[in-house]
C-alpha cells in the first residue's frame, strides 16, 4: 500500500454550524466543500487550512459511530486521514499488513473519494482512515 500524505485531520462535532463559528469565523479557514455522505447518515465538511484539511464530521443518525464517539469523548480531534494512492480502496493490502479487520469495508467519502478505517489496534490506538480515488 503506498501513502501519498496527509490528506486530512477530523474533528467530531454535534454541530457543525456551531463549529463553524470557530473554524470558518475565528480562524478564517474557508470551507472548500460541505456534503451529506453514507445514505445521509453523516455531514463532512472540508476546511482549506493552506495545507491540510480540517474535516468536521457531524453524525446525523442515531446509530452513527460517531454520535457514540461524541457521547462518550465530546467533540474533538476524532481520526487523522492518509491520501492512498490510485488505484481503488487497498482493503486486501490493508489485511494483508495486518491493518484491519477483516470486517473492514470502505465507505464514502466526500467528493466521490472512498474511505477505509484501520484497526486502531493497529495504529498505537490512533484511529487512522485512508481516502483516495
Amino acid at each position: 500500500m503506498k501513502i501519498e500524505g496527509l490528506d486530512h485531520i477530523a474533528i467530531a462535532v454535534p454541530d457543525t454550524e456551531e463549529a463553524l463559528r470557530l473554524w470558518r469565523d475565528t480562524f478564517g479557514f474557508s470551507v472548500k466543500c460541505s456534503e451529506i455522505v453514507n445514505d445521509g447518515s453523516v455531514k463532512l465538511t472540508h476546511l482549506a487550512t493552506g495545507g491540510t484539511d480540517i474535516q468536521l464530521v457531524e453524525p446525523l443518525t442515531e446509530n452513527h459511530p460517531v454520535r457514540k464517539w461524541l457521547a462518550e469523548h465530546g467533540p474533538g480531534l476524532h481520526h487523522v486521514c492518509l491520501a492512498a494512492a490510485a488505484g481503488g480502496p487497498p482493503v486486501e493490502s490493508a489485511r494483508e499488513s495486518g491493518l484491519t479487520s477483516g470486517q473492514a469495508a470502505p465507505h464514502e467519502g466526500v467528493r466521490g473519494k472512498w474511505a477505509l478505517f484501520l484497526s486502531p489496534e493497529t495504529t498505537g490506538g490512533i484511529r487512522v482512515e485512508l481516502t483516495g480515488r
